[in-house]
């Protein structure tokens, strides 16, 4: 059921009265070790210093036009890493202008690419340089029968091509080559028809159709260097690195290694429940990321074996994500207000050019997020409270502190990765059920504080 021209759905507000009088664990707040690298320093001057470094980019004449390729991630500081690189640029005497490279993101129009870099601040205001966004493609040839390369229009017209990304894990199984600069290329830039022709033979196409859209359009398109980041377990920028063209593919085999090393996990492997304050694209491509949530969902595709996770609660979408709810096919239940507030025309349009539908299909909705937590515990399978193990987190990103119950946290302690905690607190409700549990701030690292608000969302330090 739709209201008036809204994109979004109306689900009404189900409650189950027979979980009202239902125990609810004890839960304390925990501060979790995670792998360490420590952030760059002066990121502005290693970005300058990692373009001085590609030398097909230094051939380049005064005056040429050069496109700056950025994507739909939050990718930690990319604003001042964008607005470094337009800088550069200019005092080049090179002329600058940016491109959506995202797919089929945003909608797949022009304007909702558009909308998604101003989302992330970047603009023509902020960055100081046009910003041209079109889903229009040149056509580079096949690849193989009935799968051509296509490649942004206003990108492949331009004299140069800087490609900007971060090098990570995907979210559908491992490989040699997974998101980075090889998949900025054949599918944020090749838009709608490269995101179709990557998916459009399922699994298969992420390990075979998209590497040799890739080099199709490596041969072809004017691009000129790029840029490979890798965040740290705090999603702080740790590592930056100019590539040349012909380097890219050895590139992103290479950091993909060292990116996942630097991964936040969660330090168990079985959890009864697992609530999550946020989701959304600029947290993982799929919502959520399948490496915390043990669930990759894509028929066909093996889940990761850890950890296993027997019940997922999504609290709320990020604000970046702009209703996109990718993901809720992961959840098992979904507060109302968060579901009224999906935009189905960009779930859906992301799901289908993916060919991958069921992390949009929708859970069991509930009226408030009190249902929510009463229901999944409910059908958790553990007949004591005080045995369920339970975590909550803010993402699934944000993995360094988090609500555990009792039995996870003595479990954390044999682990030796904690590094500070809470007394045990009550989860607490608002009367209208919207808000489950204190906001917590860390005052000192050994001891935290709670006040009364209606979010459940809590912060890390810094």
């Amino acid at each position: 059921m739709f209201v008036g021209e809204s994109r979004s759905p109306f689900f009404p507000a189900i409650t189950m009265p027979h979980l009202a009088g239902l125990e609810l664990p004890k839960i304390r707040r925990v501060t979790i070790e995670q792998s360490k690298e420590d952030p760059l320093d002066d990121l502005e001057g290693r970005v300058r210093e990692a373009l001085k470094g590609c030398k097909k980019l230094q051939s380049l004449s005064s005056g040429n036009r050069v496109a700056i390729a950025v994507g739909s991630r939050g990718i930690a500081e990319i604003c001042k890493v964008v607005k470094t690189v337009v800088d550069y640029l200019k005092q080049e005497a090179l002329y600058p202008f940016i491109v959506p490279a995202m797919g089929s993101h945003g909608g797949g129009t022009a304007e909702g690419q558009m909308n998604v870099l101003r989302k992330l601040g970047i603009d023509e205001e902020n960055m100081g340089c046009e910003v041209r966004s079109s889903m229009e493609t040149v056509d580079y040839g096949p690849i193989s029968p009935g799968i051509r390369s296509h490649f942004d229009e206003n990108a492949a017209h331009s004299d140069g091509i800087v490609l900007i990304n971060r090098v990570k894990a995907h979210t559908s199984f491992p490989r040699d080559i997974e998101s980075g600069l090889v998949k900025l290329i054949a599918v944020g830039l090749g838009k709608a028809e490269g995101a179709r022709a990557v998916h459009l033979t399922g699994p298969r196409g992420l390990e075979v159709v998209l590497p040799k859209l890739a080099e199709k359009a490596l041969h072809h398109a004017p691009i000129s260097a790029g840029l490979a980041l890798i965040e740290n377990s705090n999603k702080q920028l740790c590592h930056i690195e100019g590539v040349e063209p012909e380097a890219i593919f050895e590139t992103d085999k290479r950091l993909l290694k060292q990116a996942k090393s630097l991964m936040p996990r969660m330090p168990f492997e079985q959890l009864d429940a697992l609530i999550v304050e946020e989701f959304g694209k600029d947290v993982s491509g799929s919502g959520l990321d399948p490496f915390v949530t043990g669930r990759t969902d894509i028929r066909g595709v093996e889940n990761p074996k850890k950890p296993f996770i027997h019940k997922i609660a999504g609290l709320r979408l990020t604000e970046a994500t702009d209703g996109n709810g990718m993901g809720t096919g992961m959840l098992d239940y979904l507060p109302q207000k968060t579901a009224n507030q999906l935009d189905l025309q960009a779930m859906y349009m992301n799901s289908v050019s993916a060919t991958i539908l069921e992390k949009a299909f929708i859970p069991i909705v509930l009226a408030n997020e009190r249902e929510v937590v009463q229901a999944l515990t409910a059908t958790c399978w553990q007949q004591d409270s005080n045995s369920i193990r339970l975590a909550q987190i803010g993402s699934t990103l944000k993995l360094n502190e988090m609500f555990l119950t009792e039995s996870l946290f003595q479990e954390a302690l044999e682990r030796g990765v904690v590094l500070s905690h809470s007394e045990t607190e009550n989860f607490r409700f608002d009367e209208d059920g919207s808000g489950f549990i204190e906001r917590v701030e860390l005052v000192k690292i050994l001891k935290s504080t709670f006040r009364q608000d209606q979010s459940a969302v809590w912060e890390a330090p810094g």
